[in-house]
C-alpha cells in the first residue's frame, strides 16, 4: 500500500495546477491518472511531418486572467488566432456558400505558443520525480478514521486528503464511495454537463495553406454542416499548415473513414479537390473517451450546472475536494476554470497544514 498526504485524481490541467502549487509549498502529493498519458482534455496530436493539431482544449482570451497569469509565470507565450478578413458562410442548404467580411474583433481568441500541451508539459516538469502514476483507474474511495483508502484496478493508496478532478458526473458514475456520496451532490453531479464530452474535433494537415488564396482565410461557419466551424490551425513559423473544426456530435457512431469523407465532401464545396491532398486526418471523438465522458440519462444543456456551488463544498471533514474545470466559479468548463479551481483547492489544502 502506497501513502501520500494528498492524493490527486486526474493529471489534467486542474490536477497538475493543484500539484504545482502544492509543490511550491513543499506539501507532498501523488497523482493518479487513468490514461497512459497526462493532459486530460488537453490533447495535441502530431503526424509524421510534426504538424501539431489540437484535439482538445485550444483557445483562451485575455479575460481569462488565471490561465494567462500561469502561462506568464511559466514563461509561455500566446498568439492570436488567425481569422483573416473574410470567411465562408453557409446559411442554408438551398443557397450557395457566401464570402462575408469579418468585423473587427475586440476580444480575439488566442492559442498557446508551442501547443496547448506545452502548458501541461511545463507543469509536469516542475513536479517531483515519480509524482504521477499513469494507468491507475480509481474504482473505490473509502473514508477511514485518519484519512482515505483509494482502490485502483491493481493498487491501493492511502491519503490524508483527496482531490478529484474528474468531471462531476463521471466521478459519480464510475467511482464507488464509502460512505456513499451525499445525495444532494450526486443529484447535481449527475445533471452536470461534461464540457467537450459530445465534441468531435477534426483536423487536416497540408503541405501548403491553399485556403488563403483569393483572399480566403480558412475561417468558415456553416448552418448546414456537418462541420459548423473551421479555422486555420497553422504554425507558419514552423512551416506547419492545418485546418481544424468541429464536426456535429451526432456522427460519433460512424467510422473514422466515414467522418473524414463527410468533412471532405463539405470542404470540396468551398475549395475544390485540393482538399483531398491532405497529409493526415486527425479527430478527437470525446464521447468515446471513457475517462472523460459517461452518457447522460437525460437531456442536458451545454454548461448545465457547471460552476454549481455544491462542488466547492469540501466533503468528509473538509478533506475531500471536488475540482476540475466544471466546478470553477468563473469560466467553468474552460482552461481558465480548470486553473482557477486547481489553485483554489491548493490554497485550501495549504491553509489546513
Amino acid at each position: 500500500m502506497s501513502f501520500a498526504p494528498v492524493l490527486i485524481i486526474g493529471a489534467g490541467l486542474s490536477g497538475l495546477t493543484t500539484a504545482y502549487r502544492l509543490q511550491q509549498a513543499n506539501i507532498p502529493f501523488a497523482i493518479l491518472e487513468a490514461r497512459d498519458r497526462i493532459g486530460g482534455r488537453i490533447l495535441t496530436v502530431r503526424n509524421e511531418t510534426g504538424t501539431p493539431i489540437e484535439m482538445g482544449a485550444t483557445w483562451l482570451g485575455k479575460k481569462h486572467t488565471a490561465i494567462n497569469a500561469l502561462l506568464a509565470e511559466l514563461g509561455i507565450e500566446i498568439t492570436e488566432q488567425y481569422m483573416g478578413k473574410q470567411a465562408i458562410y453557409e446559411a442554408l442548404s438551398t443557397s450557395p456558400p457566401q464570402l462575408v467580411q469579418l468585423p473587427p474583433n475586440n476580444a480575439p481568441s488566442y492559442r498557446i505558443v508551442g501547443t496547448s500541451t506545452s502548458l501541461i508539459e511545463a507543469l509536469a516538469k516542475r513536479l517531483s520525480k515519480d509524482a504521477i502514476c499513469l494507468s491507475q483507474v480509481v474504482q473505490k474511495i473509502e473514508k477511514i478514521d485518519d484519512g482515505f483508502t483509494v482502490h485502483t484496478q491493481d493498487t491501493t493508496f492511502r491519503a490524508n486528503a483527496i482531490v478529484s478532478t474528474l468531471p462531476p458526473r463521471l466521478l459519480m458514475q464510475t467511482v464507488e464511495c464509502a460512505p456513499s456520496w451525499p445525495e444532494a451532490l450526486r443529484t447535481i453531479a449527475n445533471q452536470t454537463h461534461t464540457w467537450m464530452g459530445e465534441s468531435i474535433k477534426v483536423g487536416f494537415s497540408y503541405p501548403t495553406p491553399f485556403w488563403r488564396a483569393k483572399g480566403l482565410s480558412g475561417t468558415l461557419f456553416s448552418n448546414v454542416g456537418p462541420v459548423g466551424e473551421m479555422y486555420d490551425h497553422s504554425d507558419d513559423g514552423q512551416g506547419y499548415y492545418a485546418l481544424k473544426g468541429f464536426l456535429n456530435g451526432v456522427y460519433h457512431s460512424l467510422t473514422k473513414a466515414e467522418r473524414c469523407e463527410l468533412v471532405l465532401q463539405q470542404l470540396r464545396k468551398y475549395y475544390g479537390n485540393q482538399v483531398d491532398q491532405y497529409t493526415t486526418y486527425e479527430e478527437g471523438v470525446w464521447r468515446l473517451e471513457p475517462y472523460t465522458f459517461t452518457d447522460y440519462d437525460q437531456s442536458l444543456l451545454p454548461h448545465q450546472n457547471n460552476g454549481h456551488a455544491i462542488f466547492r463544498q469540501p466533503l468528509f471533514g473538509e478533506r475531500f475536494f471536488i475540482g476540475g474545470a466544471e466546478t470553477a466559479s468563473e469560466f467553468p468548463g474552460y482552461m481558465d476554470g480548470a486553473v482557477r479551481r486547481g489553485e483554489e483547492i491548493a490554497v485550501a489544502i495549504i491553509a489546513q497544514q
